[in-house]
This record gives C-alpha cells, sequence and structure tokens, in this order.
C-alpha cells in the first residue's frame, strides 16, 4: 500500500528548479547508501576471515586429539606386549549436575552449591578437576552427581 505513495528517485522533470535543501539530501542519501555497502562488503570479509580461522582451529585441535588418541592406543599396546600395566591418565574435566533440591540443606553444603554455580535443581556446570573442586564436591557429594564426560557428551551438551 505504501509503495503507491513512493515518490521515484528520478522522477524530476529536466529543466525543472530542484531546492538546494533537496539536492543536499539526495546527495547526503547517496553518500550515505555509498559507505552502507562498503561497511556491509567489509563486515562480510571479516566475518569470511573469522570463520577460516575458526575453522583452522577446529581442524588443529581434532588433529591434536587424534594424535593424543593414538599416541594413548600406542602406550596401551606396548604396556600389554611387555606385559606390564598401562595407568589411563587423568580426565582434566568434570560435569556435575544438582539432584536435589534447597529444603533442608545446612548453609555449608549450600554455600558451596553456590560456589560450584548450582543455583537450581538439575543445573549442571564443567568444572576443572583441581584440588579444591574434589573437596568441594566431597562436601556436596548427597546433593549433585558427577562424572568424567567424553568428547562425545561435551559436545552434545555444549
Amino acid at each position: 500500500m505504501a509503495e503507491r505513495y513512493l515518490v521515484a528517485q528520478g522522477a524530476q522533470v529536466e529543466g525543472a528548479a530542484v531546492p538546494e535543501l533537496i539536492k543536499h539530501k539526495q546527495e547526503r542519501n547517496k553518500k550515505l547508501a555509498e559507505e552502507k555497502t562498503e561497511a556491509t562488503k567489509a563486515k562480510e570479509t571479516k566475518q569470511n576471515e573469522e570463520r577460516a580461522k575458526l575453522e583452522g582451529r577446529t581442524t588443529e585441535y581434532e588433529k591434536e586429539y587424534a594424535n593424543t588418541q593414538a599416541e594413548l592406543v600406542r602406550l596401551r599396546r606396548e604396556a600389554k606386549v611387555a606385559g606390564n600395566f598401562f595407568v589411563e591418565p587423568e580426565a582434566k574435566l568434570l560435569f556435575v549436575v544438582r539432584i536435589v533440591g534447597i529444603i533442608k540443606i545446612s548453609p555449608k553444603p549450600r554455600k558451596v552449591l553456590q560456589l560450584l554455580r548450582l543455583k537450581q535443581l538439575h543445573n549442571g556446570v564443567f568444572l576443572k578437576v583441581n584440588k579444591p573442586i574434589l573437596n568441594m564436591l566431597k562436601l556436596v557429594q548427597p546433593y549433585v552427581t558427577y562424572g568424567y564426560p567424553s568428547l562425545k557428551t561435551v559436545r552434545e551438551l555444549v
């Protein structure tokens, strides 16, 4: 409906006097439109570069992960052939889920749950495995469940 009321850009009659303000407005609009197209092109090229960098980092990480897995397999096989035991490397990441609500929880475990960012039932967080975190988990063990996620479960959760 509004299209029929639009005034075409080239609808001016040749030789007709155009007010000075309208000339300035048309020039300004033309200049702004050019700047906008340049800005969108620049933004698009920047996004493409960022995406290429991201893809490069992900492929690099996937190669690194595959190499570490292959190294672990090699070490397991060497230990088996030599008749030794292979000690698996410890996980670096924990996934913790709160399984109990707030009712009848003493203040200390409640504070620990707050520190672990587990403020409500069925919340889950990824935590780095270190001694303070493990000590906190011992305090709140009746209220949470936790485990070491695989790469597949991390991808599904994130």
